[in-house]
């Protein structure tokens, strides 16, 4: 009797110490087995047609409001996205005194709604297609500088000239577009300002038109006076041509347009 209650208390120990070994056992199988499940994440985006808002060429995260000095009412709207032209200065070269030699004329600064403001003058263009397809921006001078009521009515041989320019954006880990260093317009005669390859040129880019600084230059009652200048904006009016006193004008078309898909 007493050796049969030994084996059964045995047995019986070893059987729990058992059911313990199989309970841990089976807790590290299930923490090694498992089980897994995938999710997903999901956005989509399409081309943006809104009109895209000018933004300062010296910090192209910033908005900004620019002004046009030749029109009171201000610049014209941007046109119609995806691809867009969403903003290019007016050049304003000044009240100068009428001269029989050569001159040179800078462009004033392109200035804003807030207060002593000044940047360099730039164009400003917008790729939101998504396709990474590249794009031409092109300007034209469309008539030389006149004034019809004028005895002198026309500005013969003064010619624009635009360099040192840069493009800037607020875009990462895009290529840039290519820009023309020096631009001279004839008048009737579109030339290249910047330009995109296939892959290059995604988002919002600015060519800005060199940099600002301080001239001097003869104010209208003869003093000479220290002013800031786009020195890279520049206006050449041969002394040869007559001038009458009155302001001349001339109209710039920026065009902007897809690249082939065979190009």
């Amino acid at each position: 009797m007493k050796n049969d209650k030994k084996c059964l208390i045995v047995t019986s120990l070893v059987g729990l110490g058992t059911m313990g070994l199989l309970v841990n056992t089976a807790e590290v199988k299930a923490a090694e087995t498992g089980a897994n499940y995938q999710s997903n994440g999901a956005v989509r985006f399409i081309p943006n047609t809104d009109p895209v808002d000018p933004v300062d060429p010296t910090d192209p995260t910033e908005p900004v409001d620019p002004i046009d000095p030749t029109d009171p009412e201000g610049p014209n709207p941007g046109t119609p996205g995806p691809l867009s032209i969403d903003f290019a200065s007016s050049f304003d070269f000044g009240v100068n005194q009428i001269s029989s030699v050569d001159a040179l004329y800078y462009a004033n600064p392109q200035r804003y709604q807030v207060a002593g403001k000044e940047t360099p003058n730039y164009v400003q263009i917008s790729d939101n297609r998504g396709l990474s397809a590249g794009w031409q921006l092109h300007v034209k001078q469309d008539t030389q500088f006149k004034n019809d009521d004028a005895r002198y009515n026309e500005l013969k041989g003064a010619v624009i000239t635009i360099k040192d320019s840069e493009a800037v954006s607020n875009t990462v880990a895009v290529e840039a577009p290519t820009v023309s260093k020096k631009v001279t317009l004839q008048p009737g005669e579109a030339v290249p300002v910047m330009a995109a390859t296939k892959g290059a040129g995604d988002g919002t880019w600015i060519s800005r038109f060199g940099k600002l600084e301080q001239v001097a230059e003869k104010q209208a009652d003869g003093s000479v006076k220290q002013v800031t200048k786009n020195t890279s904006v520049q206006l050449a009016v041969p002394g040869s041509t007559p001038k009458s006193a009155v302001e001349y004008r001339s109209r710039l078309t920026w065009v902007l347009a897809e690249v082939n898909s065979n190009d």
